[in-house]
This record gives C-alpha cells, structure tokens and sequence, in this order.
C-alpha cells in the first residue's frame, strides 16, 4: 500500500467512524430555547468526539494496513 493509498483509505475510515461516534452521548436538552432544533444535541462536545475518532480510526487503519501487507488478501490476483 503506497502512502497516497494510505491517506485515502484513512480518510475514508475516519469519515466512517465520525458518524458511528457523533451519536455517542448526545442527549437533547429538557428545555430547548427558541429557535433551537428539537433533536440538537446540548453538549455536543465535538471536540472530544473528533478525538476520539482519530484514535478508532488509526486503530482500524493499522488493522487494514497489516490485512493488506501481510498478504491474507490479495488484490494483486
């Protein structure tokens, strides 16, 4: 796997995991204020999420990675 491949892939994953992580402790607020969407989150904490799923997302990654190179698949033939 070349590291143009590599990013891609990571990309790819990462996008992935965000939207399996974004639910994760979100909680509507018992009182929205006005204007506010009813299902918006009142912490979203998007920071820590993103964190989060970086360190997923590289573990899925190596994970991939090491699928690949080790040769248990094969896209060569």
């Amino acid at each position: 796997m070349g590291w143009v491949t590599g990013i891609a892939v990571y990309f790819v994953v990462w996008w992935t995991v965000l939207f399996a992580v974004l639910p994760w402790g979100s909680h509507a607020p018992e009182e929205p204020e006005p204007g506010m969407a009813a299902g918006a989150p009142a912490k979203p904490r998007i920071g820590l999420k993103f964190l989060v799923t970086t360190g997923v997302a590289a573990v899925v990654w190596l994970i991939i990675y090491f699928i690949v190179t080790s040769g248990l698949i094969s896209f060569r033939t």
